[in-house]
């Protein structure tokens, strides 16, 4: 029962690992403007996959967290910083008539 639970775990924390990555992907795609459901197909899939392996983790009694150490991905950029922007006008300014 150890061995598959072990086996359990190691599959989790792969599928973290890929889900992360896939999810990453499919978030540029979005920024990008492209089709991003194939990708979005796939993260789902390893959801309902994850799930499964919850249960079943859950059924042999094992309630232990299993860290992942990469599973940070920042979303979004860091904002630019605003300092020194000038607000600009919608309209052209008006040329002075000459006498």
């Amino acid at each position: 029962m150890d061995n598959r639970i072990n086996e359990i775990r190691r599959i989790i924390r792969a599928l973290r690992v890929s889900m992360r990555e896939a999810e990453a992907i499919m978030h540029e795609q979005i920024n990008r403007d492209e089709d991003c459901s194939f990708v979005a197909g796939e993260v789902m899939k390893m959801r309902t996959v994850m799930s499964g392996l919850v249960q079943e983790r859950a059924a042999l009694g094992d309630t232990d967290p299993i860290v992942v150490a990469s599973l940070f991905v920042p979303r979004r950029r860091p904002m630019p910083s605003r300092v020194g922007v000038e607000k600009r006008s919608l309209v052209p300014p008006r040329k002075m008539a000459r006498a």
